[in-house]
């Protein structure tokens, strides 16, 4: 993080002093919830949708609690099972498909965002999480267990040789209803979503290592150096090594 901002950002956090007027912006999106959680798991903060999906009175009642307290057993085992995940990697979570409690608090699929929370050391201290409903593909029935099994799958396994045909398998669905159904939720084509998952691990790995290049692209799963470089200009507008010296300030 630059200077300028990291010492402007630990002075308005030490003023504030505490996340309220995070908090207060998220309370305004109804389809989405916000949280911050320590390495143990325990709720440091909660935005109003969450309070209200998990039917509890105050935000303050949510605090120190973890999954297992707040959310149903199956989705509080694969909520923990993720965060144990990020804070032994470091790695984010990316465009996860998770149940959830809807506002009505009626099941439904969002999309699920986990970044690390890190102290000047670089040691991940908590974690931060967004996660978004998704309506309009839960009431369709396009979002199931096996097709958020297929999508994991490519994160999971996004640098080897990804088959279209094998993920749809995974989903129980055709290539046909696989790729209409990646489209609905990402918007993107099934090949254009693997290779955002590819480019996203690159870029994390550029701003948060100091492996070379070269080694980045085999990782993400590019042939070589020449092959990340032209996909990587491709989407962001930026090489590997312009991405990496802006990332670092």
């Amino acid at each position: 993080m630059p200077p300028f901002r990291e010492s402007s950002l630990d002075a308005l956090l030490s003023q504030a002093g505490s996340l309220d007027f995070v908090e207060a912006l998220f309370d305004r999106l109804h389809q989405a919830v916000f949280t911050v959680k320590d390495t143990a798991g325990r709720y440091l903060a909660m935005s109003q949708s969450g309070v209200e999906r998990c039917g509890l009175a105050s935000k303050q009642a949510a605090m120190g609690k973890t999954v297992f307290e707040l959310w149903p057993p199956e989705m509080a085992k694969r909520y923990a099972d993720q965060d144990a995940r990020l804070l032994r990697t470091g790695s984010p979570i990316v465009d996860a498909l998770d149940l959830t409690l809807y506002p009505d608090r009626r099941p439904g699929w969002c999309l699920t965002q986990k970044v690390p929370v890190r102290d000047h050391g670089g040691r991940v201290i908590a974690l931060a999480c967004l996660s978004t409903d998704l309506p309009e593909p839960s009431r369709a029935g396009l979002i199931d267990a096996p097709f958020a099994a297929a999508v994991d799958h490519i994160h999971g396994h996004f640098a080897e040789g990804l088959r279209m045909e094998q993920l749809a398998a995974m989903a129980g669905l055709s290539m046909v209803q696989f790729e209409r159904r990646i489209k609905k939720v990402f918007h993107l084509s099934p090949g254009q979503y693997v290779m955002k998952v590819r480019i996203q691990a690159a870029a994390d790995a550029l701003s948060d290592t100091e492996l070379p290049i070269s080694a980045i692209a085999v990782d993400t799963g590019f042939c070589d150096q020449a092959a990340l470089t032209r996909q990587f200009k491709q989407v962001t507008g930026l090489s590997p090594a312009a991405y990496r010296k802006w990332a670092r300030g």
